[in-house]
């Protein structure tokens, strides 16, 4: 097990690496000088030089690579050129919407996906497996954006239930904040969970035919011990991939859905950060989420190892 997780970790140090390279070189080769673009139009010469310098483009591009993995390896992304602050302090203080945002999303999905995934394989071919594929296919072509524009519409305007739009005042409770997510939860995790219900259903087929499955049900287990305790936990290992990939999707589809809903967090700010070319800000939210990514694909794996003692790396 040590092992196994030393090696994952080593693993992980390897793709942020990558990253932080891809991340730096993107940001060089873009078209036109960094600095002039951060500063626009009406920037003159000297404003133009004095950002280079406080970037350190002036110096030699080996140079600026160490001193950018320096940098980041110590947590510092740098100084966002628009909002005045550490990149690093700008994005932690708009995390809490869009994680609330992402486990919501996420937790919704599931619930709405395994349920229906399971029955659907149980009932292979029966009219409720046929329309719960359609409606997979369905919800999976749907942007997200436009159901929440819809969602609005109907349950915000006509209905008055939910707000429209906001997180929520500073001095706003808990309680009241996740009632502003309502909705955006909703949009998103009913569009995410077409595929965990797509999955779910393909990984039940696989193991529900297999020969314990049929040796459970000569001893005269129940059909739902047989489903539940036999077949779903074999089934779990690809049902817990697709979920983990889905909670990564769901950190960069924020950014839509921040938009639509007008929510402060980092997908809202990273929209904002493309508008102002706000290059620091930019390569932090990059950085960030892309380390969410592997961390999430750690847990999975460690996931693995509990839920198939079998598995090995």
């Amino acid at each position: 097990m040590i092992t196994t997780i030393a090696n994952r970790i080593f693993g992980m140090l390897v793709v942020m690496l990558i990253v932080v390279t891809i991340v730096f070189v993107i940001v060089r080769v873009t078209p036109g000088d960094p600095a002039a673009v951060m500063l626009g139009p009406d920037a003159n010469a000297a404003d133009i030089a004095a950002l280079r310098t406080q970037l350190g483009l002036d110096r030699p591009i080996l140079v600026q690579y160490g001193q950018y993995i320096f940098d980041v390896a110590r947590g510092d992304f740098g100084q966002s050129i628009f909002l005045g602050q550490p990149v690093l302090s700008a994005l932690a203080d708009r995390a809490e919407p869009t994680f609330f945002l992402t486990l919501f999303s996420l937790a919704i999905a599931v619930a709405i996906a395994l349920p229906i995934g399971i029955l659907s394989a149980y009932r292979r071919g029966s009219l409720f497996d046929q329309a719960a594929t359609t409606l997979a296919m369905l919800a999976a072509s749907i942007p997200s954006f436009w159901l929440g524009l819809l969602m609005i519409q109907f349950f915000a305007v006509k209905l008055g239930w939910f707000p429209t739009s906001g997180y929520g005042g500073p001095g706003t409770n808990l309680a009241e904040r996740l009632h502003h997510l309502v909705l955006p939860a909703f949009a998103l995790g009913i569009v995410s969970s077409a595929l965990i219900i797509r999955f779910t259903r393909a990984s039940m087929l696989d193991v529900l035919g297999d020969d314990y499955v049929r040796t459970a049900r000569s001893k005269g287990m129940s059909e739902r011990r047989v489903v539940l305790r036999h077949a779903l936990k074999n089934a779990l290992i690809p049902i817990l991939t697709i979920i983990g990939l889905t909670a990564a999707l769901l950190i960069s589809g924020a950014v839509v859905t921040e938009t639509v809903f007008s929510l402060p967090g980092v997908g809202n700010l990273v929209v904002n950060a493309v508008l102002r070319r706000d290059y620091p800000v930019i390569q932090g939210a990059l950085l960030v989420v892309a380390g969410l990514y592997v961390l999430i694909n750690f847990g999975i794996d460690m996931l693995y190892i509990l839920v198939d003692p079998r598995v090995r790396y």
